[in-house]
Formats: C-alpha cells, sequence, structure tokens
C-alpha cells in the first residue's frame, strides 16, 4: 500500500492505524479514543494526526464509516462512528491468521452488499440498545440484525430483543449462518440464511 497515494507520508503511523482500524472492525471508535489507545501502546500521536490518517483511508475507500441513526428520533447522531473495511483479505494479510473473528468478518461483508445494493447504510440507535443496520432507498427502509448463529435461545432472544423496541412497521431481518430455521418467522421478524440472502 503507496502511503503516497493517501497524501501522507509517515508509513509506520499509517501502519499502526490501519491495523487498528482493521483490528476493530464493527466497534464504535473515536478519534480521540484511538490516539489514546495508539499513545498507550507507546506509539505518541495526536487526534489531529490520527483524524489526517482516517480522513486519507475514507478518501481512498479502503475503509467506510458508518453513524448512528436514532430510530425513534429519526435523526442522524454525530458521536461514535463503526467502521467497515473494503477487503477482508486484507485484513488477514495484516493481523495474521489468528484474529478471524467470524462475527464482525460476517457484519462487514453484509455492510458492503448494502452498499452495492444502493442502500445508504447507518447503525440504529434505540434506547438501550441498537440495530446492526438500518438500510434506506428512496422511501424504503430495512432493519437488520447479523449474527454468525442463533441456535442458542439466549443468542436468539439478544438479537431479536432490539427489533421489538421498534415502533414503525418496516421490514426487519434476521441474518445467521444457520441452515436450521431458515426463513422462520418470529412476530414479522424474518430469519434469512445470510448466503441465500447474499444470492439474492
Amino acid at each position: 500500500m503507496n502511503e503516497r497515494c493517501l497524501g501522507v507520508s509517515d508509513r509506520l503511523t499509517l501502519e499502526r492505524i490501519i491495523k487498528f482500524m482493521f483490528d476493530s472492525i464493527g466497534s464504535y471508535l473515536s478519534i480521540r479514543k484511538i490516539a489514546n489507545t495508539l499513545t498507550s501502546m507507546g506509539h505518541k500521536i495526536t487526534p489531529n494526526t490520527v483524524e489526517r490518517y482516517i480522513n486519507a483511508l475514507l478518501d481512498s475507500l479502503i475503509i467506510y464509516d458508518v453513524s448512528r441513526f436514532d430510530i425513534h428520533g429519526k435523526e442522524q447522531l454525530g458521536s461514535l462512528k463503526k467502521y467497515y473495511i473494503v477487503d477482508t483479505g486484507l485484513r488477514y494479510h495484516l493481523l495474521a491468521s489468528h484474529k478471524k473473528d467470524r462475527g464482525h468478518i460476517i457484519e462487514n461483508i453484509v455492510y458492503l452488499e448494502l452498499l452495492r445494493r444502493g442502500y445508504n447504510v447507518t447503525v440504529g440507535s434505540i434506547p438501550n440498545g441498537e440495530i446492526d443496520f438500518v438500510a434506506r432507498k428512496n422511501n424504503e427502509i430495512f432493519y437488520y440484525q447479523v449474527s454468525e448463529t442463533v441456535l442458542d435461545e439466549k443468542t436468539l432472544e439478544r438479537e431479536l430483543k432490539p427489533f421489538n423496541k421498534i415502533n414503525d412497521h418496516y421490514p426487519k431481518f434476521l441474518l445467521t449462518m444457520n441452515e436450521f430455521g431458515k426463513n422462520d418467522n418470529f412476530n414479522g421478524i424474518k430469519q434469512l440464511n445470510i448466503l441465500d440472502w447474499l444470492l439474492e
């Protein structure tokens, strides 16, 4: 990866930020948190520098930032964002094979597919919880929860619970890797196998 193409000059700092971002896909991050974490690891860096490098990565479409959307208040929230990457293969290359984290990888894949389908994608904010993705296009709105598996009852309950806090009637989907229970319907919430969904 050529740092000159990104408009930055310190290759080591760039690599540290990229590795941190790749290691944190699907997690809430702030510029200050990134700067503080890297500084605590012995790599002193200012929030302004972190912001400049992240903006370069965003401009280069290496990473995507996803804002929060208040589902009840119908407004965009400015604080904290989640980040996803354009190619999970780059993540394996930089972080080594032990960093599999299948749940966040699957989430990253779903995010990229929603973008490919032309949706504006945000994270849904609700009281004491969140919806993984709110996908909007024209007058359409779809809600998505993503989980590797929901065969465990507690996991299924955890993934369905945020949907019950939404008081509108837009379509709601639970995407998993499970074959068992494919196309199940939980009070209007449709469970789909992720591979089937990707091939739609």
